[in-house]
């Protein structure tokens, strides 16, 4: 099981984010109470979207695609959140699956 799935245009991403972190990284896939999630942490405070812009930036760079490939779907004002990345699934998920494998997110 992964915690991302395909969409029409791309992949939908569920992820648990922790603002206010020491560092910026993604960690582990881990399963929370609505599934597996990817695990990520933000140095962010959660004002004003601002966490939630760190998350999108923070995305950008760990899979080195454009920040305008990153829209946060579900969850704006939650920990719980669901990305969708815009773009071919199977390189997307293929990447995912790469990070993921080698542990190289963040």
């Amino acid at each position: 099981m992964r915690p991302w799935r395909a969409v029409d245009g791309g992949v939908l991403l569920h992820i648990s984010l922790t603002p206010k972190s020491s560092r910026d990284e993604i960690g582990a896939i881990v399963e929370g109470a609505s599934g597996l999630v990817l695990k990520a942490k933000v140095r962010a405070i959660p004002d004003k979207g601002m966490a939630n812009q760190a998350l999108i930036k923070l995305l950008s760079k760990s899979f080195r695609l454009p920040k305008t490939s990153f829209e946060i779907t579900s969850g704006s004002r939650s920990r719980l959140k669901i990305v969708k990345i815009s773009g071919d699934f199977k390189e997307i998920s293929k990447t995912l699956e790469t990070c993921v494998k080698l542990g190289s997110i963040g």
